[in-house]
């Protein structure tokens, strides 16, 4: 075998097993993502386990507003106000952030070009790059004094403080996703919406939208799954107070928010921590399904 043969050959056995590197080294970081999934879900299982298997009565945590475990003679863990608190804020956070993603997903994809799309694209990266203590700060320090003044209101640490603050925050992501499926409806649908004499606006809102509904459904859903999720920036900007609101001026407390603030105060293993934890498995589950149902809508709309 000549030498030239010989280093071709080791050539070839030297990419072969760089290839085989590269292929597990992707496949070991897809995987993980399902493997920490897992892992936190079994986590969270095992604290909180005891507490459903001995303690845990259906009516009593989902219907019961009373959430005061801390009670030395009788301690309860009702979290009807702790949701109550939770949709208010996201629902009043979707009303802000579905017209303004929505608008500027719309502007991004369909009227601005060059320069001005690259632009708006990359600080619409930067906001979703804000910490959510931020975003907190914001409410605590700048909301909450200007709802006291334009409002009259006792308090600016509410709903409304909330669920502005909440909304700014998702509306980033819901931005990119609805911009990606403005972007996926194919140009065809446009002339020849066009070519039959439709406006501008006409070929948005009688073709664009239609066409990618799924698509914004899909936008919305994650940003109602990061709303369910926040934390430090609910935590700062409700006033945390047990509630069941009946305006947007009440204080309230969110689910996340109220682990974030009593979980370092528990005793490990006791049932005011396993509650906790009870929390935990009900905020995975909903986050999960909000956040599994938009990902298959929007993969069906890729899809097509």
């Amino acid at each position: 075998m000549s030498r030239s043969s010989v280093t071709d050959f080791d050539r070839r056995n030297r990419d072969w097993y760089i290839d085989r590197l590269v292929q597990a080294v992707v496949f070991i970081g897809g995987i993980s993502a399902i493997v920490f999934i897992i892992g936190i879900f079994v986590f969270i299982t095992r604290e909180g386990f005891s507490f459903i298997a001995t303690e845990f009565d259906v009516s009593g945590f989902f219907l019961s507003q009373n959430w005061r475990p801390t009670s030395e003679s009788n301690p309860t863990y009702g979290i009807l106000a702790l949701v109550a608190g939770t949709a208010s804020v996201t629902g009043l956070a979707m009303l802000v952030a579905i017209p303004f993603s929505l608008g500027a997903a719309i502007f991004i994809a369909e009227f601005a070009t060059g320069r001005v799309r690259e632009v708006l694209k990359i600080l619409v990266e930067l906001l979703a790059a804000i910490p959510s203590v931020v975003w907190g700060f914001i409410g605590l320090s700048i909301m909450n004094p200007l709802i006291i003044e334009w409002f009259n209101v006792p308090v600016g640490l509410n709903v409304l403080n909330a669920g502005i603050i909440l909304g700014l925050m998702a509306a980033p992501i819901m931005t990119s996703i609805a911009e990606d499926a403005l972007k996926a409806v194919p140009d065809r649908y446009r002339e020849a919406a066009e070519a039959m004499g439709a406006t501008r606006w006409q070929v948005i809102a009688k073709v664009v939208l239609p066409a990618a509904k799924n698509g914004l459904l899909g936008a919305v859903l994650l940003g109602v799954g990061r709303g369910f999720g926040e934390t430090m920036a609910v935590l700062m900007a409700t006033g945390h107070s047990v509630n069941i609101p009946t305006s947007i001026f009440d204080s309230v407390r969110a689910l996340t928010a109220t682990i974030a603030a009593e979980l370092g105060e528990t005793a490990v293993g006791s049932p005011h921590y396993q509650a906790l934890f009870t929390i935990g498995i009900f905020l995975f589950a909903i986050t999960f399904v909000i956040n599994l149902t938009a990902d298959l809508i929007v993969r069906g709309i890729r899809n097509k």
